[in-house]
């Protein structure tokens, strides 16, 4: 069962296809791994799937749902939730406050809730406060819940925004390089936590990744782009050993980085 199916998906900017006819899947519980050079329309992927970018073509489905068309918002609540290539985080909010943003950016209370802070606004919001803690909790950032993120190092502010997008409850968790920037020991951690994240709570992951590392070590399944459109698709060891992609995405000289 596919949890997160994009079907022939296009879109061109001022006469530039910059996603052509391009399909892929995420099954449940599966990790995948989405590559290529820059420019390569990875990230464009990604904001069609969100709902950042309208389609000119194709649809996007999860749990069989047609989803693509709807407000990013209502996107994110069917399930769908992301993190960014260049971090965004509110810096007036503390951390704690950052998550519990993510975890409620439009409430559905009552006029009344508007003008009189209601006891069912305050159970909802103890009830956020708590989760958002237990966010932060999984992602190595307990005891941060004051702090200001600009003052976070580097490598806990992604985590931050990894655990903002947790606090969505996603069915399937889209990574925008979330290792760049990254020393290589960080890089290993945030491999480790992404793993236990997926075993334990059984979420799909689908992740952009330019650290080959993270993709050869958590992906299951691999697909390649190239000026916008899909080059290959495979296994790691498939990707690994498939000349198309070597030379498309390092050069012909350069065959290492992908092992």
């Amino acid at each position: 069962m596919s949890h997160l199916q994009a079907k022939n998906l296009s879109i061109a900017f001022g006469g530039v296809q910059a996603i052509d006819d391009v399909s892929f899947s995420v099954g449940d519980r599966q990790i995948v791994g989405i590559i290529g050079p820059n420019g390569a329309g990875k990230t464009t992927a990604f904001n069609l799937l969100t709902g950042v970018y309208a389609l000119d073509q194709g649809e996007v489905l999860l749990d069989d749902e047609v989803i693509s068309g709807l407000p990013q918002y209502q996107i994110t609540r069917k399930g769908l939730a992301r993190t960014f290539q260049n971090i965004r985080l509110f810096k007036g909010l503390n951390v704690l406050e950052n998550v519990m943003t993510a975890a409620d950016p439009y409430s559905s209370y009552g006029l009344a809730d508007v003008f009189f802070y209601s006891g069912r606004k305050r159970k909802r919001e103890a009830e956020i406060r708590e989760m958002s803690r237990q966010c932060l909790e999984l992602v190595g950032l307990a005891g941060f819940e004051q702090e200001k993120p600009e003052n976070l190092p580097y490598g806990q502010q992604r985590k931050l925004e990894l655990a903002r997008a947790l606090a969505c409850k996603p069915k399937v968790l889209l990574l925008d390089e979330p290792a760049a920037g990254l020393n290589p020991s960080e890089v290993r951690d945030f491999i480790r936590l992404i793993q236990k994240l997926h075993d334990q709570f059984s979420l799909s992951v689908l992740v952009i990744e330019h650290r080959m590392e993270v993709i050869m070590t958590l992906c299951s399944n691999i697909y390649v782009l190239n000026f916008g459109k899909l080059l290959a698709q495979g296994t790691p060891p498939e990707i690994q050993n498939n000349r198309e992609v070597t030379e498309a995405y390092i050069g012909e000289e350069d065959e290492a980085c992908l092992l």
